[in-house]
């Protein structure tokens, strides 16, 4: 398993390498990766998580989707324990985009074609769980970790964005075994298939505009990012290393928890006049560790639950 991980984050690298040469090349401005960002998660992620409830109503796949949902709330739970515990408040710090970072992953744009890769679209089914969670977290506690502001209007708003209704239209045909006839399923299906192109070359526009060398010689971005993809999954793993839990399910949320940081941080920054040049640092280093670190959280949630087995 951590092998075809691996095999799947370096398509990804060579994919996120493709949006930074369209960047550097002048093929793709801020204005038109803006424009795409929203298209894939407007558009495309929500195409493919609904074509995942496109599949036979089995009760098993209803027990291991409520298995997901509690796991996410689980996980979401001690990530959120881990990084006010482990990311304090110290004069200079910007403590609020360190905690969001740490917290939240990025788990559409590189949870879903890395989950796809490993267990195809039930793994998505699945990953619709941490999704569902992840909206919702972060549309309340992480706009009001970034912003200070608390408000109740745009909590509800995360109920009507695309996301959140494709997978309520998904629930509604997977329980009533309702089925797209074949020609609108291939349709929606063209549409699914460009989630993992589109969402890396996005990404690495973004990290194109990052300046590497001065990165590199920021202590904090390193302890972020090692609390983002080593430590908070390493503690996730250990805790949801159950042998009796279906191995889908568990890696599923495995998988969306060690994704790097969410490019969330970033955007919520430029809405509210924080530091968003330093939150794309953030999301630009674990973006390309993750490559390595992935396939090693895997495999570390796979001998973990060997051993306790």
């Amino acid at each position: 398993m951590a092998e075809t991980i691996l095999r799947q984050t370096i398509i990804m690298l060579m994919l996120i390498m493709v949006g930074v040469f369209c960047s550097k090349a002048g093929m793709i401005s801020k204005e038109t990766n803006r424009q795409l960002s929203g298209f894939v998660l407007q558009v495309v992620n929500p195409a493919m998580i609904f074509m995942s409830y496109q599949t036979d109503y089995r009760s098993e796949l209803v027990e291991g989707l409520l298995l997901s949902f509690v796991l996410s709330a689980g996980a979401f739970a001690v990530m959120t324990a881990a990084a006010y515990i482990l990311v304090r408040h110290k004069p200079g710090r910007e403590t609020e985009i360190e905690r969001f970072s740490a917290i939240y992953s990025n788990c559409g744009f590189m949870g879903i074609p890395l989950v796809s890769s490993l267990f195809g679209m039930e793994g998505v089914f699945y990953l619709t769980a941490f999704i569902t969670v992840f909206n919702i977290v972060v549309w309340t506690h992480g706009v009001v970790l970034i912003s200070g502001e608390r408000d109740m209007k745009k909590v509800v708003k995360v109920f009507y964005s695309p996301t959140m209704i494709a997978i309520a239209l998904g629930l509604v045909t997977f329980f009533l075994r309702i089925r797209l006839p074949s020609v609108p399923a291939k349709a929606v299906n063209y549409i699914a298939e460009l989630n993992t192109p589109l969402a890396m070359i996005v990404s690495g526009v973004t990290i194109a505009d990052t300046k590497v060398v001065r990165l590199l010689k920021k202590p904090s971005v390193y302890y972020v990012v090692f609390l983002r993809l080593l430590l908070i999954p390493f503690i996730i793993s250990a805790l949801i290393a159950i042998p009796d839990v279906s191995e889908k399910v568990r890696m599923t949320v495995v998988v969306a928890a060690a994704a790097p940081p969410a490019a969330m941080c970033t955007l919520q920054c430029i809405r509210y006049g924080k530091n968003s040049l330093y939150s794309s640092e953030i999301f630009a280093f674990g973006t390309i560790l993750s490559v390595a670190t992935l396939p090693l959280t895997v495999e570390c949630a796979e001998y973990l639950t060997k051993l306790i087995g």
